[in-house]
């Protein structure tokens, strides 16, 4: 696994670039390693579950967190593509609310290293799309949060693909200033 590590805007929030052998036949990548993964990252973390979700365009997944049992996300694109999302949801950090961004897709296969203490979302721009992505822990629902998409504090330049589809708790979720967030 060679990856290329892109840095963001946001310190710990990465954008890796994999190794792509192809051919006549089509194409072989590693998708992940763990040593290689660490070596380049510098992020040595287990990853406890995988997660996948097919969704449409238009449809708008986040602004999502765990207050406890923070998780990393590790998430790549195998169907389609996405605009990505990472929100430093960290308060004491001097990037708090502050974003980045990476079109994700199953033709660049790129993926984002959203590091704990973020909150991620993403709206799919393709026809549909396919997201994987590997977390540093399990699902908690009683510690899942959420920050609203289109906070204006938060400013995040969506691009526009029509009508949004979104679940209602993401259509209800708080704005920045009113959500529980990290110390």
């Amino acid at each position: 696994m060679s990856l290329n590590v892109i840095r963001t805007s946001l310190e710990g929030v990465l954008v890796l670039e994999p190794k792509v052998f192809g051919d006549t036949r089509g194409f072989f990548f590693e998708s992940f390693n763990a040593r290689k993964f660490a070596e380049a990252t510098g992020v040595d973390r287990p990853f406890v579950q995988d997660n996948h979700s097919r969704s449409s365009c238009g449809v708008l997944r986040g602004l999502h967190y765990q207050i406890c049992q923070a998780q990393g996300k590790l998430v790549r694109v195998t169907e389609g593509e996405v605009f990505d999302v990472a929100v430093d949801v960290r308060r004491s950090s001097p990037t708090f609310g502050k974003w980045t961004s990476a079109l994700l897709s199953a033709e660049n296969k790129r993926q984002m290293w959203v590091p704990e203490g973020f909150a991620h979302g993403f709206v799919v721009v393709s026809a549909t799309a396919e997201v994987q992505y590997k977390t540093t822990d399990y699902w908690y629902p009683e510690h899942e949060r959420s920050i609203r998409w289109n906070d204006p504090t938060l400013a995040i330049d969506w691009p526009n693909v029509g009508k949004l589809l979104l679940a209602d708790k993401d259509r209800n979720a708080p704005l920045l200033e009113a959500a529980e967030v990290f110390a």
